[in-house]
């Protein structure tokens, strides 16, 4: 039977000189990429709590929409996106309360444009 038959499974093959040093910079690459997504993320949930919060200002505002729509919106949004959290009552009033605080979109894109990236 060929030697080289078990060779693989039994010795490995010896790497390359560089190959310490490639999966390094591949990690770090990687790792960076990784941070640089979450970062993006985060920007995004930031903008869209902010613009959630404004939503329902304006339609408590205009509509007079109550505490009973706040509820049933908290289950809806819970129901259709059940992996996702910071969808409750008490964080849909949070969102409100972040727009009624900084109502002008610009300044809050501003600051978190300023997340590096």
């Amino acid at each position: 039977m060929p030697d080289n038959l078990f060779r693989s499974a039994t010795t490995p093959e010896p790497l390359p000189t560089d190959y310490p040093d490639f999966l390094s910079d591949l990690k770090e690459r990687i790792r960076a990429a990784q941070g640089r997504a979450a970062l993006a993320v985060n920007r995004e949930l930031v903008l869209l709590y902010w613009q959630i919060g404004r939503d329902i200002l304006a339609r408590q505002q205009s509509l007079g929409w109550g505490s009973k729509v706040i509820d049933r919106l908290a289950r809806d949004l819970k129901s259709a996106f059940p992996e996702m959290q910071g969808l409750s009552r008490t964080n849909l009033l949070y969102m409100r309360a972040f727009a009624e605080a900084w109502p002008d979109e610009a300044i809050v894109q501003q600051p978190v444009a300023q997340i590096p990236s």
